[in-house]
């Protein structure tokens, strides 16, 4: 199925990402995905990100890489500031396969990243002829300076964690919300899927990632209910159905429990959502 929102999946965007109390924790920390892969690059501050269901601490001079189609969400403390960068779906063979941190402590290496993400920068705001392309290509020299440091890197604790066999259960369940999670499906069909018991399932959910396998998916449910309800003029009864719920009251009363709002009243109150 395809985004029920435009993704401008080719196309290159940097996003500055600092707290903002207005906007609420929401709209970094729910799990959400893209249908192009993201990079993430944390300046200064720290905080925890989850990628594929395992949680872990990031820090200044880090880069996190999120494949296209993977659910994540992370922590945007006050002495934050990193910035979200969109690589376009036409790149993607010159990214990895699956999640990757990176945590530079080379002086050297830090000020070229640095360097790659300004010119990046002007690029992206210029106005002269053939900036788009000229983006593209900054792009593509931070996949070589991306390819060049994870060769280059010792493996990174977050790294071993996620080859547990805990980690590789609950990844394969973050792909599986991603793929089913508009079917309202409940926790003991998708422990059927993995051929797993719902308890054990929870048991490690909770163990990489601190959250219950039922908060996971509740999670990207109303991140996509909040969505469309700020970004389109879906009527309410429609969107219910377009996630899965049987009756518009049904899905009235789940938004209202997880977010103290009516989807109605959600609407109403502000601003659209940011979608790095």
């Amino acid at each position: 199925m395809t985004d029920l929102i435009p993704d401008p999946a080719n196309r290159v965007t940097l996003t500055a990402l600092a707290q903002n109390p207005a906007n609420g924790r929401w709209r970094t920390e729910a799990m959400r995905s893209h249908s192009a892969p993201r990079l993430l690059f944390v300046a200064k501050g720290q905080g925890r990100i989850t990628v594929a269901g395992l949680t872990s601490g990031y820090g200044p001079n880090n880069l996190i890489f999120i494949p296209a189609r993977t659910m994540y969400g992370f922590e945007v403390g006050p002495t934050v500031f990193a910035q979200m960068l969109s690589i376009p779906a036409s790149m993607i063979e010159d990214w990895p396969d699956e999640p990757v941190h990176l945590r530079l402590r080379n002086v050297a290496a830090q000020k070229e990243l640095a360097a790659i993400f300004d010119s990046l920068e002007r690029e992206i705001k210029s106005d002269k002829s053939g900036q788009a392309r000229a983006a593209q290509h900054h792009v593509g020299l931070l996949s070589v300076f991306f390819e060049r440091q994870v060769a280059s890197h010792p493996t990174d604790p977050a790294t071993d964690r996620s080859r547990t066999a805990s980690a590789r259960l609950v990844a394969a369940y973050s792909d599986l919300v991603e793929r089913d999670f508009r079917h309202h499906k409940g926790i003991a069909e998708y422990a059927a899927d993995l051929g797993v018991t719902p308890t054990h399932l929870t048991r490690c959910c909770r163990a990489t990632s601190g959250r219950s396998a039922l908060r996971l998916l509740n999670d990207r449910v109303i991140y996509e209910a909040r969505v469309l309800l700020r970004e389109t003029r879906t009527p309410v009864q429609e969107i219910a159905k377009s996630l899965g719920f049987t009756s518009a009251a049904y899905f009235t009363r789940s938004f209202q429990q997880a977010t103290g709002q009516t989807p109605t009243g959600f609407r109403r109150s502000g601003l659209s959502v940011q979608r790095f």
